[in-house]
Formats: structure tokens, sequence, C-alpha cells
């Protein structure tokens, strides 16, 4: 999280349209709809045709979820978004990323701890972020262990949640209340600022 203060402040529920209203009405998180839903809902169409999209990524895609959640904490570590970084340390521990793993993941994929499989997945995903192409050994690397969908599943979740990670830190959408920022270190220096 770049900014302190939203750019765009979440809609409240007065201001939303009825389509929004009833979209909501199935969304909402014990009675709360989170922030980026809140931010995007000024936007009700592109809200609706996102969804489809993201929905598949992070519901649907032929990724395990425990590798899909590698990807997405990756990708919003290295685009420094403190919100999606949050919001998905509570995913990726429900489906299976341990305590150290999630703190690992900041070091990047050349740290010590990582099955040869996590790092190929880290490393295809800085390559995406920062040159938007896996380079060929990469790519070979991770043809030897995942089929032709798998490999279309990783690049549009890190092209999915690098998107995400540009909106979530260009409108300073703010991390919700009662989300863990963890691990502590990373929102108390330059990664999070908090």
């Amino acid at each position: 999280m770049r900014l302190d203060q939203p750019r765009i402040e979440p809609i409240t529920d007065a201001e939303l349209d009825d389509d929004t209203r009833d979209l909501f009405s199935t969304m909402g998180q014990n009675g709360r709809v989170l922030n980026i839903f809140r931010t995007l809902a000024w936007h009700p169409k592109l809200l609706k045709r996102w969804l489809v999209f993201g929905n598949h990524v992070l519901g649907k895609s032929t990724l395990p979820a425990r590798e899909r959640e590698l990807i997405i904490l990756r990708a919003g570590y290295v685009c420094a978004s403190g919100y999606e970084w949050a919001q998905h340390v509570a995913i990726g521990r429900r489906e299976g990323l341990s305590d150290a793993e999630i703190e690992r993941i900041a070091d990047g994929p050349n740290a010590d701890g990582w099955s040869t499989d996590d790092s190929i997945l880290l490393a295809a995903t800085d390559e995406l972020v920062s040159d938007k192409f896996i380079s060929g050994p990469t790519w070979e690397a991770l043809q030897a262990r995942w089929n032709r969908q798998q490999l279309m599943d990783i690049v549009f979740a890190v092209g999915q949640y690098t998107l995400v990670s540009m909106a979530l830190n260009t409108f300073g959408v703010q991390i919700d209340d009662g989300v863990d920022r963890f691990p502590p270190a990373l929102f108390a220096g330059d990664r999070f600022p908090s």
C-alpha cells in the first residue's frame, strides 16, 4: 500500500445502484464487503465483468490452490501491494502455505527452502512482472511439471494480480479492518508502509 489515504473512497451503501446492491448482497463476508469491491463499484459494469475473470483465476483455475496462492502473493509482493498481500496471506494459509513459506516469498525464488517446483513458479512470476515474458529456460522447467492449461493459468494469474495490484496501489485502496498484516516487518518498512 503506497498511499495512506484512498484516492477513490469506497462507495457507501447509500451510493450503490440497485444491481450492485444486489451483487453485494451475495458477496459480503460476515455482512461486510471488502474495500476493493466498494472501490470498483464506482464503475459497476467494470466490476461485474472483472469479477467473471477474477473468479476464474481465484476459483476455477487448473492450478492447485496452494501454488496459485504462491503466485498471487509473489505478484502482490513484487508489485508492492500491501492490500493484495494482506488479503492473500489468510487465503494462502487456508490453502496450505505455512507462515515460514509466506515470509520466504519476499526473499524470492532463490531463497533456501523452496522445492524446485515452487522456485520455478516464483521465478516465472518475477519474469512476468518485470519482463512481461517468461524466459526459455523457465518455460522449459514449467513445461516439465505443468500441462498447457496450467501454463496458461500461471500467466493469467500473474497478469490478473499484477493488474489488481496496480489498481489497488493507484486508487489507494486501504487494507480492510481486521485483516492480518503478516509478517509485521513487511508493513513497518518501505515495502508496505502502513
